[in-house]
């Protein structure tokens, strides 16, 4: 299946607001060029595996835009699983 294999780990720099309970909400995503997204809907949080490109940690289901992505916490940083083109990432 086109996509599945063809992802590579990027580590990102996330701002994120820690609630006085300890919750944890991302706020943006600023990606390697240094473009930032802001992040508009958390939709779930749950522990879990990134099985395309290895770890694990608490996942966030985020919404950036019209995009749906997953957005991992893999103490102390954070990941997403970015789709590799022709063998390198874009």
């Amino acid at each position: 299946m086109k996509g599945i294999s063809n992802r590579v780990k990027r580590y990102v720099s996330v701002v994120a607001r820690m609630d006085e309970d300890g919750r944890v909400r991302p706020l943006s995503v600023q990606w390697y060029n240094g473009e930032t997204y802001a992040i508009d809907e958390v939709r779930s949080v749950r522990r879990s595996a990134a099985r395309r490109v290895g770890g694990d940690g608490i996942c966030y289901t985020v919404r950036i835009g019209r995009t749906i992505t997953s957005l991992y916490y893999e103490n102390p940083r954070w990941f997403v699983e970015e789709i590799a083109n022709e063998g390198r990432a874009i």
